[in-house]
């Protein structure tokens, strides 16, 4: 299944919708489940005593025709994984913006982690900002990101996919000059609006998350293309570390890394620029595009 949120109309609040397998209709979930008022926070907690009520009914409405919000606002800040592919990892080691690496781990040994501030979400469709003045140097990441469905602390790997409700498409940009300049990942990542997100979730059994490919374009132009099983860290390997200490909770949202192709893999580097389009695609899950805003 699939579920959007809808930006509401002035005073009312989000509406999550079912869409269909072809991303162009949809069913408003409170006109499916009447007693449901909830976000997709709520969806993803109440899963299973909703599900078995969900179900399209009639021809539903036109998609093209509604304004998507980010799927999900989760309650804190996103996981975000840093060097998941080997290849993204040498490109990034190598192109001195990187202050995590030594001369013996290029490839981590093992996972890094950091986070993303929830300020950053928009929705597809939505423009990136450009943040002239702040940051020159403004990069995308195409990533495949987990949403935690029931939560826990200790998670092995073994039953970690038992944890996950499904997944999503996401654009951890980055202003590198921040990244590189504070010698820290969090503030060049989480500029207002510099994570882009949906259109939807997935939920886990539409995804085949072990061959799946995942593709960025910038103006037409394919530049990142990757299978979800080059990761260096799976997801089970991720979640076991996340939750090791600390208790991962419903609508946790894991940004699982970018595969090589960005912007400062290239000599001299490619940055974004204002008109610029991003578009990402994972296999069976939809496109997630954006334009760099002025």
């Amino acid at each position: 299944m699939r579920f959007a949120t809808l930006r509401p109309a002035p005073d009312q609040p989000p509406r999550v919708a079912l869409v269909d397998a072809a991303g162009q209709r949809y069913w408003p979930l409170d006109e499916l489940v009447p007693e449901f008022q909830g976000d997709m926070q709520q969806l993803i907690q109440d899963w299973a005593s909703l599900v078995p009520r969900i179900a399209p009914r009639g021809e539903g409405r036109l998609l093209e025709a509604a304004r998507l919000a980010p799927p999900i606002h989760p309650h804190r800040n996103m996981f975000c994984v840093g060097k998941n592919y080997f290849e993204h990892a040498a490109e990034f080691s190598g192109s001195g913006f990187d202050s995590s690496t030594t001369a013996d781990d290029v490839v981590p040994k093992h996972p890094i982690i950091f986070t993303k501030a929830y300020n950053t979400l928009i929705a597809h469709g939505d423009d990136i900002p450009r943040h002239a003045g702040i940051t020159d140097q403004l990069d995308y990441e195409a990533e495949f990101a987990v949403i935690i469905g029931k939560g826990g602390r200790g998670i092995t790997k073994n039953n970690a996919y038992h944890h996950v409700w499904g997944y999503t498409i996401a654009n951890d940009v980055t202003a590198r000059d921040l990244q590189k300049k504070h010698k820290q990942w969090h503030l060049g990542k989480s500029l207002d609006g510099l994570c882009p997100m949906g259109p939807w979730l997935v939920t886990a059994d539409e995804v085949d998350r072990d061959r799946a490919s995942i593709k960025c374009w910038v103006n037409g132009e394919l530049r990142q293309e990757a299978r979800l099983d080059q990761l260096i860290f799976d997801v089970p390997t991720l979640i076991e570390t996340l939750s090791a200490g600390i208790e991962l909770k419903p609508g946790d949202v894991i940004l699982t890394g970018t595969p090589v192709g960005v912007g400062i893999g290239f000599t001299p580097p490619r940055f974004l620029n204002s008109g610029d389009s991003v578009r990402i695609e994972v296999e069976g899950m939809g496109v997630l595009e954006n334009r760099v805003g002025d």
